[in-house]
């Protein structure tokens, strides 16, 4: 843990690794404990029980969309097509780094709270919701390369729905083959899109 974090930043970046190696439902109260070193007055002063935690993650995660995950991966990459593949490929480097043990956060709570509590679902979508909108304005960047009566919105859900169905693969099949034949098929999509549009024209 960072020295300078508040007891409630310590307890939500916990939670978020112990959500991810372990699930949300085998994740107990003292395992946060153990893993944040504080006594059980302080999580409950910070958070009145576990969902309230799992609330602050799913917060965090989807507050912290463009400093977590986009600007690392888009850091030397300008051409927005291109910034898509580089998010795409920031996952299969959390994949192959983890022997394809890696699980997208928001994807395997989402699958492991099938019945989540509105408000919890509501912040399930948002995230995947707030993912598809970083495509969205790609797509938008790169209109002129595009047709013009392309559904961007489609089209984000639809590379968001290749990189869960791709890391759920990799990671039932322990191979990242899975990963990169559907990233490798929504490319050649992409281009098939890309040609449309200059035999159009021509």
């Amino acid at each position: 843990m960072a020295k300078g974090m508040s007891t409630r930043e310590k307890i939500v970046l916990a939670a978020m690794e112990l959500f991810w190696l372990k699930g949300y439902n085998s994740t107990s109260v003292a395992d946060i404990l153990s893993r944040t070193q504080l006594n059980s007055g302080s999580l409950y002063h910070a958070f009145p029980g576990k969902q309230d935690i799992l609330v602050a993650v799913l917060e965090a995660y989807r507050d912290g969309i463009y400093p977590m995950l986009v600007e690392p991966a888009w850091q030397g990459v300008d051409d927005p097509i291109e910034r898509i593949f580089a998010l795409l490929a920031r996952y299969r480097a959390a994949i192959a780094d983890t022997d394809c043990a890696y699980g997208c956060p928001i994807g395997s709570l989402a699958l492991e709270l099938h019945e989540a509590d509105p408000a919890v679902r509501g912040l399930l979508a948002a995230n995947f919701t707030n993912w598809v909108g970083v495509i969205e304005r790609c797509l938008a960047e790169a209109a002129d390369r595009l047709p013009a009566d392309l559904d961007r919105q489609a089209l984000g859900e639809f590379v968001l729905t290749t990189m869960e169905g791709g890391v759920m693969q990799a990671r039932t099949h322990r191979d990242v083959a899975y990963f990169d034949r559907g990233i490798a098929a929504l490319r050649r999509h992409f281009d098939m899109l890309a040609r449309s549009v200059e035999r159009t024209a021509a």
